[in-house]
């Protein structure tokens, strides 16, 4: 369950740390960067069809830039005023390679993720440990 706040959680399940995010989150870099370096993160959205190619864009940069599983779950149908949502779930890798997706019909996607990729990845690019990125 999703409550308002101004914090941030990321909790563990089977080994995954997953760091649970809303919609508009994944416009900005610096709430979503990975300071608890979370394993998967996962955007629950309401993304309308008119920007849709920010939604795709954005949550395989969120996937490179964090070094992290992403997961992007979005709304099909029209909402109450009649605006358009065309889903496009996905589950994108940390090289911001599409696992699964984007869906743009109702449906479950399945797969099986390798955290070695993720620590591949990381011993390649030391982008969480740039001093650059730690906040002051």
């Amino acid at each position: 369950m999703y409550t308002s706040g101004n914090s941030q959680v990321t909790f563990e399940v089977k080994g995954w740390k997953v760091k649970p995010l809303i919609c508009y989150d994944l416009r900005f870099p610096l709430w979503c960067y990975n300071r608890q370096e979370a394993d998967l993160m996962v955007f629950v959205a309401n993304w309308p069809e008119s920007r849709i190619i920010h939604w795709d864009v954005l949550l395989q940069a969120r996937a490179i830039e964090n070094q992290a599983f992403v997961i992007g779950v979005n709304r099909l149908g029209s909402d109450g005023t009649g605006k358009a949502h065309n889903g496009h779930s996905a589950i994108v890798g940390p090289y911001g390679n599409y696992v699964t997706g984007p869906l743009t019909k109702a449906g479950v996607s399945h797969a099986r993720l390798d955290p070695s990729e993720i620590s591949r990845y990381r011993a390649m690019f030391h982008l969480l440990d740039e001093e650059r990125m730690k906040s002051e």
